[in-house]
């Protein structure tokens, strides 16, 4: 399991910002996967994942999903616009896996493991079809469709996935902006904001031109100027 949950961090933590980040503790869950707000006795994070066995796929999965709200420095406060980085997460969970079938094609953790390479690829690509993008539909028609549902009920699973698919575009094409989910929450507090202020004050927040521009791309997206 340990070396699973090590190939699945290793997909990501290359281009994330924090360089530093505490240990994290895994422990099994009965309830769902989880990254527990309060830590452990010497800051490490807390997440729990509800799998078993050698469901492989399952275990990347959830765990590359409670790492990315780890990189995005999950917070309390007000959740309006939550279902966003629950999107995003979703989005490193497909990154993970699709990364992770292109890794172990050359160098798994185990020799005998390497016929399994594909199952990841295969797993993130059976959810895509499970939840498509609707055919010509443009993100930001898409949000103001879905805009209230959205903000009400942040972990929809189906709506999720849908925009993630969007999201692992931009990714694909610059996996450095992973680096931006650093400052995702900097201005997070119990103060409800528009989505449109949630965006600039994320992209306000990064530290380099490069982090800024790659955020455009979601403002963009969503068919907001600046």
């Amino acid at each position: 399991v340990q070396k699973v949950l090590e190939s699945a961090a290793n997909q990501l933590t290359p281009y994330i910002w924090q360089k530093n980040l505490k240990p994290i503790q895994v422990e099994r869950s009965q309830t769902g996967p989880i990254v527990l707000y309060r830590r452990g006795n010497n800051g490490e994070y807390l997440v729990r994942l509800n799998t078993q066995k050698t469901f492989w796929c399952q275990y990347a999965f959830q765990f590359a999903h409670e790492l990315g709200h780890i990189i995005c420095g999950y917070k309390k406060g007000n959740s309006t616009n939550s279902w966003f980085e629950e999107s995003i997460c979703e989005t490193a969970s497909l990154f993970v896996l699709k990364n992770m079938t292109k890794e172990w094609k050359r160098q798994p953790p185990y020799a005998n493991w390497k016929p399994y390479a594909l199952e990841f690829e295969k797993y993130a690509n059976n959810r895509l079809k499970k939840h498509p993008w609707p055919s010509n539909q443009s993100v930001s028609s898409w949000y103001n469709k879905h805009k209230i549902m959205l903000e009400k009920n942040p972990v929809n699973r189906e709506i999720n996935t849908r925009i993630a698919s969007i999201f692992l575009q931009f990714f694909n094409q610059n996996p450095k902006g992973w680096e931006t989910c650093a400052f995702i929450n900097k201005q997070k507090s119990d103060k409800k904001r528009s989505f449109k202020k949630y965006l600039f004050d994320w992209k306000n927040a990064c530290q380099t031109s490069d982090q800024k521009q790659f955020v455009s791309k979601f403002i963009h997206s969503f068919g907001f100027e600046g």
